[in-house]
């Protein structure tokens, strides 16, 4: 008797532990929502948040609060998210940079990939290739031409050794087979000021650093590097196309993600929410008009893959480079 009593109280608890989730998913949110970003307020990335910020606190019906804790280029937020409670409350923004890269990069991070688990992938941040006015090349091929052909390399510079820009360039020249010289900066504007005064001749830089400076003439842009234009520029061409090179794509890209064991039911209800918010048009005017590339969210289960492909392609030329735990 005492067996079967104890059996039935076994499936009993059983029972009620696969009904938690699903009603903690019925009642959440009861709290106000938190989400941490890795960069200052006043961003594109910061100001994108802040207003589907906004539309999930007016659609779940409870506060949601931007916390921006920048530094530890982009890994203290993560640090922070790593270890908070897998409840839904608790959220992270984060980008290539430390969720594929910096993880090879570094020599310790204080946070593991499975800490997390992404709720919504819902823009890529595509970089411009732009050269110096001076600089003869005026298409793709004629700058991959002129490299190849050049006595002396042709010098490129990003905002630091091992971040995206800086990836993206080595990424194109192990592809073609061209020779250039990088060149460090501890700074996007300094990186992008030394192509307009031609102490070096190209780079791949943020569409917001260089959208003025290209209307401006002072930058001459080449291609875009995602798969597709960006309306900012819709006559600069996708590099895939103007180097016949389909399969070539080197963006960074911002994910919603959620601490790894937060329950399936409270991924779905913000995954859905997230969906419906970056389908608006509204939604991806503003986020175009920052130079971001909205993303129609894929299922968490496709963005699981994308986030899988992203870490060995970037990962492996990390590592091909020779900055394994370089940093």
């Amino acid at each position: 008797m005492r067996r079967l009593r104890g059996l039935g109280l076994g499936l009993l608890a059983a029972t009620l532990l696969a009904a938690a989730p699903a009603t903690q998913a019925q009642t959440y949110p009861d709290r106000p929502i938190t989400i941490v970003v890795p960069l200052a307020a006043g961003t594109g990335m910061d100001s994108l948040v802040r207003l589907y910020a906004d539309k999930l606190q007016a659609s779940l019906g409870k506060p949601v609060v931007v916390e921006n804790k920048p530094g530890a280029a982009l890994m203290l937020a993560a640090a922070a998210v790593a270890t908070a409670p897998a409840d839904g409350y608790t959220l992270l923004v984060s980008t290539s940079s430390a969720m594929a890269i910096n993880p090879v990069l570094y020599k310790k991070i204080n946070y593991k990939l499975t800490d997390f688990v992404p709720v919504s992938f819902y823009v890529k941040s595509p970089f411009i290739l732009v050269v110096n006015p001076d600089l003869p090349a005026k298409t793709v091929p004629e700058l991959i031409d002129l490299a190849k052909k050049s006595e002396k390399p042709l010098s490129y510079s990003s905002p630091g050794a091992g971040v995206a820009q800086h990836l993206s360039m080595e990424y194109m020249k192990q592809r073609f087979g061209v020779n250039l010289t990088h060149v460090p900066y501890r700074s996007t504007p300094q990186s992008v000021a030394d192509i307009v005064a031609n102490h070096v001749q190209l780079g791949f830089a943020e569409a917001g650093a260089t959208l003025p400076l290209i209307r401006d003439g002072k930058l001459r842009a080449l291609a875009v590097s995602s798969s597709t234009p960006i309306p900012t520029l819709p006559d600069v061409p996708p590099f895939a196309k103007a180097a016949n090179a389909p399969d070539f794509e080197a963006v960074s890209w911002h994910m919603l993600y959620a601490p790894a064991a937060t329950p399936k039911p409270i991924l779905d209800k913000l995954h859905a929410e997230m969906t419906k918010i970056m389908s608006d048009p509204e939604m991806k005017q503003k986020a175009t008009t920052i130079g971001l590339l909205p993303v129609d969210p894929p299922s968490i289960a496709d963005t699981q893959k994308y986030l899988a492909s992203e870490r060995e392609k970037w990962g492996s030329l990390v590592k091909k480079l020779g900055l394994e735990g370089s940093q």
